[in-house]
């Protein structure tokens, strides 16, 4: 890579999916209020994928104005479930309650990726997954959480598709890389066209 990427997050699983792909990536995230950001664009009718962007952007112009003439990728997620967007659940009896009311549904998830240099956004993007979860047992979901853990706290979902949450599914829709949170392929693409990486 011609320059070292500023990674706006501290999500550890995006800054290695980026080293495992070659990237040099430096992880500083964003000091925002996400929630705070997001209360108008509920009220304003905004889509689940325009919630995701306008929060990626933020985290990277916020980092961006602080890191002059880097370049800085911000990224988001939102899971949603026809006009209902989910967040993190706060403790296990909310990612118990996210489970029940996915199950047997289909929902998206909806991962933000957002390039800006010196404040300017240089390119926007959205990836779509759609995934539909198993009819599930509210006995099996209470077992399932017991096993997982707080894991089921760390993602909008209250799963990890690349572990145990796997289970939950009976067909997924989607690149892998835009289910866990990035859009990488679109991502390496807009990098090489802007000579930030050797392509």
């Amino acid at each position: 890579m011609t320059e070292k990427l500023i990674l706006a997050s501290g999500s550890p699983f995006r800054k290695k999916l980026l080293e495992h792909a070659g990237i040099g990536v430096e992880a500083i995230p964003a000091d925002l209020d996400e929630r705070a950001l997001e209360a108008p664009l509920a009220d304003s009718g905004a889509s689940p994928e325009d919630v995701a962007l306008v929060l990626a952007e933020a985290k990277a112009t916020a980092v961006s104005e602080e890191h002059p003439g880097r370049l800085v990728l911000g990224c988001d997620q939102t899971l949603s479930l026809g006009d209902e967007v989910f967040h993190k659940p706060a403790d296990m009896e909310g990612a118990r309650r996210h489970l029940l009311k996915l199950s047997g549904k289909t929902h998206h998830l909806n991962s933000a990726a957002v390039l800006v240099r010196d404040g300017e956004t240089l390119w926007r993007h959205v990836g779509i997954a759609s995934l539909t979860m198993r009819e599930l047992d509210p006995a099996f979901i209470g077992r399932h959480l017991a096993r997982v853990g707080d894991k089921a706290l760390s993602s909008v979902g209250a799963y990890q598709i690349e572990g145990e949450g796997i289970q939950l599914f009976d067909k997924v829709e989607g690149d892998y890389f835009t289910i866990v949170g990035l859009p990488l392929l679109p991502v390496l693409e807009k990098l090489r066209e802007l000579g930030a990486v050797d392509g």
